[in-house]
């Protein structure tokens, strides 16, 4: 298999090149302390970097190179030959010399790096190459995931016998050292336009190769890995956290900067100033750039975020960018590489990882408009042409900017080989279980699997099975269903429904489901599941509210571009009262209340959604939104048909929601939920607005977390809800505190709402069910980030606490997945 596999290799190898990789450190030789702002180049080359302030280096080249120099002033200039297209180890001990220096006086005065800084800053706005009016350019992208961390042990089990000369196209990073094996490969040439104002930025695709592993649940680890960073913003946002720029206008009070070199590159005389943070833990970057003397232009920057920085799952990231001069002045990003070391285990030195990387190279800039200005009235920001993955390999022979190393060309053959390995795809398949909550085998996906076993006061213990088809099924139908079986109304309990994706990207979907089943009214949209196990074991009520539920629904979505949609659903649901809380109504001709067990409801409803620069990850049915720093609106309108279906009330119902998160500076992050709505019509209270409680010890991040269910019904309301997290910027500052890496938040809710006097009259509500005659408030304060993921919280009541089974405060604890 191995001969047939270079046989294979040949011809893909025969346009690729070596790479010679080193890494080490830089140390004195008399105190062996480690020396920083030392050069290190290859000899006879401008490729060279400057050692960190803990005396690292790394660095490579794709040029036939032999020797390796290190110098630094009051020291011997050490050299090493180094062995060409290999990773290697070169570690430098400088000796001392003694140099006869004439007298000087060492007045105090300004850091000359900070004063580079300054100019740096008062010339942003005319070198941010996202200022200009516009521009187009031709732009090269490369993304490549490995797994790393593999050990000799893993490499030799028997499991591994029959795939063994794999091991053999491993590489070695020269960020830590790390051995990686290339798991996916894919890469993509488009033209990029850009417009300032309006604003508008779209790029069409106009090839694509991709080749390896396929899985959504670990796209959403490198999901900010796919943005742009631009230097010269004061923040820049990778996964949801934002890292002061090293020339962030207010750069001096989150860094120390050093004047440490000052050299020609490409003809332009430029100075090099490093930089680390001014405190510990921070959410910051280390590194140095190369800034041109005149126009303070940055023309190259290295950085990566601290050891120390209190990011999960994330145990380095590098950003490295490069910028050429173009006409007019204009300094324009050339090349842009991001790197991250992805580890979902605490233990990352024993446990296999990977590495997500993107590279990008831009050329052939024009500031011109462009000849069609219609291109920017696309309604898609990516544009993928219909041949772009038909392209052969002299096309991409041709167009490469650059060419694949020996390593990278493997890929292409390589990953396929990875992918029929039983052992990784177990890996990954363990990855996809935690996220999504299945279990795929086949052409199946056993799950959710934390609902397989459930109790509540209704239904006694609880037995679910089911799941769904999965991506080797189809890529277009989705059949999904479950049975389940409660010991105590030894009643059968089901759903069935399917999805079909007419078209994709922008989407065109219809779905359809019957399901007749257990439903606990008045939940959030972010509740566990009433079926959920731990929703039976962290409780602080009985669950003995719950409904019986048989609905019919069908559905058609409609996305014009990403970020806005609209989806039509029709609905027929026949409500059966099985619980503690019935509904009674008002009898005009008996002029009494009259006990009613069911209602049945016809529901057209029309749904709105919009995010403005909205970012998804798309699977082959579902996405996930990666970001959106405006606001997401989101508005629904349903009208109820009496007499259609044995439709027994006629209504109209509307509701405007409005959520956003957002960066505040340096102190973490924030998101709110604003939404308002109204119903129109005579209706019993379980068809008004049954406001979200909570009766778990489990929070639920859209729910008032001390409100019981069925606590306020109204038909008209608005609902406020705000949370802060402070990503640790009190904590980190505590000594004893910040190893354990905790971060701090803080939220408030507010329900506001009405009852007309029609439907107050029309039901006897129940003991414990109240319309809002005054807001409802409650505040919280928690930790979270406990173990990279528990959540603890203490909750307070501020208002309406006489009513009856609640508490003025409380705590809950969750669990959340985030960087």
């Amino acid at each position: 298999m191995a001969v047939i596999l270079a046989i294979l290799l040949q011809g893909v190898l025969l346009f690729s090149q070596e790479v010679t990789k080193i890494t080490g450190t830089v140390t004195d030789a008399s105190s062996n302390q480690p020396m920083p702002f030392v050069n290190v180049y290859f000899k006879g080359s401008t490729i060279g970097v400057t050692t960190g302030f803990d005396g690292r280096y790394s660095l490579e080249s794709r040029k036939p190179v032999d020797s390796l120099l290190a110098s630094y002033i009051g020291y011997r200039t050490a050299g090493f030959r180094v062995k060409l297209n290999q990773y290697q180890v070169v570690d430098f001990k400088l000796e001392p010399v003694n140099i006869d220096l004439p007298e000087v006086v060492i007045h105090p005065g300004v850091n000359p790096a900070e004063v580079i800084l300054k100019k740096i800053i008062a010339n942003k706005p005319q070198n941010d190459p996202y200022k200009v009016d516009e521009f187009r350019c031709e732009a090269y992208t490369k993304m490549q995931f490995d797994v790393n961390n593999i050990s000799g042990r893993f490499q030799s089990s028997r499991v591994m016998k029959p795939f063994r000369f794999i091991f053999e196209h491993m590489d070695t990073s020269v960020v830590n050292g790390k051995a990686y094996l290339p798991v996916m490969l894919s890469e993509a040439m488009s033209e990029l336009y850009y417009r300032n104002s309006p604003h508008s930025r779209k790029e069409i695709i106009k090839a694509s190769k991709i080749s390896g592993i396929d899985n959504s649940s670990v796209s959403q680890f490198v999901g900010s890995m796919s943005q742009d960073v631009n230097i010269y913003d004061n923040f820049i946002t990778l996964f949801q956290k934002n890292f002061p720029s090293p020339i962030n206008s207010a750069g001096l009070l989150y860094y120390r900067y050093y004047l440490v070199d000052s050299a020609v590159i490409d003809n332009h005389w430029c100075y090099n100033l490093m930089f680390k943070p001014r405190s510990k833990q921070a959410t910051a970057f280390t590194g140095n750039f190369w800034v041109n003397d005149t126009s303070f232009a940055i023309k190259k920057v290295d950085m990566r975020i601290v050891s120390d920085a209190n990011v999960n799952f994330v145990n380095d990231m590098i950003v490295s960018q490069e910028f050429e001069e173009t006409v007019n002045n204009r300094w324009m990003l050339s090349r842009g590489k991001l790197m991250a070391d992805f580890n979902i285990f605490e233990d990352a030195k024993k446990t296999m990882g990977f590495y997500g990387t993107r590279t990008a190279i831009y050329s052939d800039y024009n500031f011109d408009p462009p000849a069609d200005p219609k291109i920017y009235n696309i309604p898609s920001d990516i544009v993928v042409l219909k041949d772009a993955s038909l392209q052969e390999d002299n096309y991409w022979e041709n167009h490469r900017p650059e060419l694949l190393s020996h390593r990278e060309a493997s890929v292409y053959k390589l990953a396929d080989t990875l992918l029929k390995m039983p052992v990784f795809n177990t890996y990954y398949d363990i990855i996809s279980m935690v996220m999504t909550g299945y279990y795929v085998k086949g052409n199946f996906e056993w799950g959710p699997y934390a609902s397989m076993i459930s109790a509540n006061a209704s239904e006694g213990l609880r037995l679910r099975v089911g799941g769904r088809t999965s991506n080797d099924f189809s890529k277009k139908l989705m059949l999904e269903g479950y049975m389940a079986y409660g010991t105590l109304d030894e009643r059968l309990k089901y759903k069935a429904g399917f999805t079909y994706m007419l078209q994709k990207a922008p989407d065109r979907v219809i779905s359809a489901s019957y399901r007749y089943d257990t439903e606990q009214l008045g939940m959030g949209q972010d509740a566990l599941r009433e079926d959920f196990f731990l929703s039976s074991i962290f409780r602080r009520n009985p669950q003995d509210k719950l409904s019986l539920v048989e609905e019919l629904k069908g559905s058609y979505k409609h996305e014009w571009f990403t970020g806005f949609s609209n989806t039509v659903t029709f609905s027929n649901r026949k409500l059966y009262n099985i619980g503690k809380t019935g509904f009674s109504l008002y009898d005009p001709q008996g002029g009494g209340y009259e006990p009613h067990f069911s209602l049945i409801t016809s529901e057209l409803q029309l749904d709105i959604h919009y995010g403005y620069r909205e970012k998804v990850i798309a699977g082959e049915f579902e996405r996930m939104t990666v970001s959106s720093q405006y606001p997401v609106l989101d508005f629904q309108y349903t009208y109820g048909i009496k007499g259609l279906f044995s439709g027994d009330y006629e209504y109209h119902r509307a509701q405007l929601r409005v959520t956003q998160w957002f960066n505040f500076l340096s102190a973490g992050w924030s998101k709110y939920t604003l939404e308002a709505g109204k119903i129109w019509g005579k209706l019993p209270y379980p068809l008004l607005k049954i406001h979200s409680g909570n009766e778990t010890f489990w929070l639920d991040e859209y729910s008032y977390n001390l409100m019981n269910y069925y606590e306020f019904v109204s038909d008209e309301y608005v609902n406020a809800m705000y949370t802060h997290h402070f990503e640790g910027f009190f904590l980190n500052h505590i000594p004893a505190i910040r190893q354990l890496k905790w971060r701090e938040v803080v939220h408030a809710r507010v329900a506001m709402g009405n009852t007309s006097s029609t439907n107050l009259q029309y039901n006897a509500l129940p003991t414990g069910t109240y319309s809002l005659s005054k807001p409802y408030i409650e505040m919280g304060a928690g930790i979270e980030n406990i173990f990279r993921f528990i959540r603890v919280d203490g909750i307070w009541r501020l208002t309406c606490n006489d009513h009856p089974n609640t508490s003025p405060f409380g705590v809950m604890v969750s669990m959340n997945f985030i960087f």
